[in-house]
C-alpha cells in the first residue's frame, strides 16, 4: 500500500456477474481499482460475486471477497424456499423470511443491516465504504455508524422498473403483487435523500435520481462505466453467421423490451428469411415473450443461451451481423457498450441512457423509438441488407467505446469521488470499548421494507 492507496469496502447485496448489471459492475470496477493500487474488499451476499485476479508477482494483489451470507431465499432450483429451523441465526434472518413470505423483497434491507454490523466490528480497517445500490436503512448514520465515509452507486432508480411493471400488469391482483414486491423502493427513496455522496453511471440516470428519488443534484457525481475492451474486441477469425441478431435479456420483464424484438423478428423474416435471434438469457416458459414466439411461429428462429463463459459470449456477439438493445429504459446499457466494443453494428432504442452510450443515429448505431416493433424491424432489415453500413457503424461504435467507456476510466473517476467524500466527511470515532452500541431506529427494525 502506498500513501495514496485507499482501503475500500465494496458492498453488493447481489453479486452474480452473469445475470444482471450489478454483478458485472462489481467485478470489473473492483479489478480496475486494485490495478490502480487500492486495496478492495468486496463484501457480498448470494449469489456471491466472482472476482478477477490481479496479478502481482504471481499472487493476487489488493482484491478479496468476504461472504456475508443471507438465507438465499431465491436460489435455484428452489426459489421462495422455506429454510430449516437451524438456518435461522438471528432476528435479521427472521425479518428476511417474513418479508419474503408476505410478498416483499427483503434483500436490500437485510443486507444493509448485516453489512452495518460487520463494518462496525471492523471499524478503522477501511478508508471508504462503497455501496452498490443497496440503499438500505442499515447504511445510514455516516462514519460514526459504518466506520468510514459512504459513497453509494445508484445505477438507476428502481422506481422506473416498478412503474413499467405496474403499467404492464393485466389485473388488480398483478398490480397488488407488484406493489408489494417493490415496497423496498420506498425505503430506497428515504435513504437516497439522506446520503451525502452518490455516484451514477450516466447523465440520464442522474436526472432520473433527482426526479424520482428527490436527491439534490449537487450530491450526485456521474462516472460512466464501460466494456472490457480487451475481452470485447473484434476478431476477424470468428465467422459471421448470416442473419444472426444477438441481444441480452436476463429476465422477461417489460423494461427489457424483448417482446418488441420478437415481434420485429417476425417482420424481418419476411424480407430476410435467414434472420434469427439469439438471446443471452433464460428461455421464458410463459409470459409475453413466450406468447409472441408461439403466435408468430418463431420457436425455431429464437434461441436462448445461458451459463456461457465470457469467451463464448464474446464470440457469440462477434458472430452476429447485428446486435440489438430493445429496452424501454436503461440506466447505462452494458450490452450496448460491449457489442460496440466488438465492432458489431448496433440497433438500439432511445430508452433512458442508451443514446448517451450508443451515440448518434446513423453515425455509431441505428436508433429507434422505444416500444416500436415496426421501427426495430426497419432498422434490423436495413443493417442485414447493407454490409457497408454494418462495417461503418461497427468501426465507429468501437472507436466511441475506446474513447469514452472503459473500466479503467471508470475506476479513476470513482476513486476521485472517494477522495472527495473522505475530505467532506467528519472523522469517524475510533473503535474502542467506550463506543456505545448502536440503537435500532423504528425504521430500521420494522418488519417490512
Amino acid at each position: 500500500m502506498t500513501a495514496e492507496s485507499l482501503r475500500i469496502a465494496l458492498l453488493t447485496y447481489k453479486g452474480n456477474p452473469f445475470c444482471g448489471g450489478q454483478g458485472v459492475y462489481v467485478r470489473h470496477l473492483s479489478r480496475e481499482l486494485a490495478r490502480l493500487g487500492h486495496r478492495v474488499e468486496v463484501i457480498g451476499a448470494q449469489p456471491y460475486p466472482v472476482l478477477d485476479e490481479v496479478a502481482e508477482g504471481g499472487a493476487v494483489a489488493g482484491l478479496s471477497l468476504t461472504e456475508l451470507p443471507s438465507l438465499d431465499l431465491y436460489r435455484s432450483p428452489d426459489p421462495f424456499r422455506t429454510p430449516k429451523r437451524d438456518e435461522f441465526r438471528d432476528w435479521v434472518d427472521a425479518l428476511e423470511f417474513a418479508t419474503m413470505r408476505t410478498g416483499g423483497f427483503p434483500e436490500p434491507l437485510t443486507f444493509s443491516l448485516r453489512a452495518r454490523r460487520h463494518l462496525r466490528a471492523r471499524r478503522g480497517e477501511f478508508d471508504v465504504v462503497h455501496d452498490n445500490q443497496t440503499l438500505g436503512y442499515g447504511l445510514l448514520g455516516g462514519p460514526s455508524s459504518l466506520g468510514a465515509p459512504l459513497v453509494s452507486t445508484i445505477h438507476h432508480p428502481i422506481t422506473v422498473d416498478r412503474q413499467l411493471e405496474l403499467d404492464a400488469a393485466e389485473n388488480w391482483q398483478q398490480r397488488l403483487s407488484k406493489r408489494r414486491w417493490y415496497a423496498f423502493t420506498n425505503m430506497q427513496k428515504r435513504v437516497a435523500r439522506r446520503l451525502p455522496s452518490i455516484v451514477t453511471v450516466s447523465g440520464t440516470s442522474r436526472d432520473e435520481i433527482v426526479e424520482h428519488l428527490g436527491v439534490r443534484r449537487d450530491r450526485i457525481g456521474v462516472v460512466h462505466i464501460g466494456a472490457d475492451t480487451d475481452l470485447f474486441s473484434p476478431n476477424p477469425a470468428v465467422p459471421e453467421v448470416p442473419g444472426r441478431i444477438v441481444t441480452t435479456s436476463s429476465a422477461d420483464v417489460p423494461l427489457k423490451g424483448l417482446v418488441f424484438l420478437v415481434e420485429a423478428l417476425a417482420k424481418v423474416r419476411a424480407e430476410h428469411p435467414e434472420a434469427h435471434l439469439v438471446v443471452v438469457g433464460k428461455r421464458p416458459t410463459e409470459g409475453p415473450v413466450a406468447v409472441a414466439m408461439e403466435r408468430y411461429g418463431l420457436e425455431g428462429s429464437v434461441e436462448f443461451v445461458k451459463g456461457i463463459s465470457d469467451a463464448e459470449l464474446v464470440d457469440l456477439v462477434r458472430s452476429a451481423q447485428v446486435a440489438c438493445v430493445p429496452s424501454l429504459y436503461e440506466g447505462f446499457s452494458l450490452p450496448a457498450a460491449e457489442a460496440m466494443a466488438t465492432g458489431t453494428p448496433l440497433v438500439a432504442t432511445t430508452g433512458g441512457a442508451i443514446p448517451e452510450v450508443a451515440g448518434p443515429d446513423g453515425e455509431t448505431c441505428l436508433a429507434v423509438p422505444t416500444g416500436d416493433a415496426g421501427a426495430l424491424a426497419a432498422g434490423l432489415s436495413r443493417l442485414l441488407g447493407d454490409p457497408a453500413l454494418r462495417a461503418r457503424l461497427g468501426a465507429a461504435g468501437r472507436a466511441r467505446v475506446l474513447d469514452r467507456f472503459t473500466w479503467a476510466r471508470a475506476a479513476q473517476g470513482t476513486a476521485e469521488l472517494y477522495r472527495e467524500a473522505m475530505a467532506a466527511a467528519p472523522a469517524a470515532p475510533s473503535h474502542d470499548s467506550s463506543v456505545r452500541p448502536h440503537q435500532e431506529t423504528p425504521e430500521e427494525s420494522r418488519a417490512t421494507c
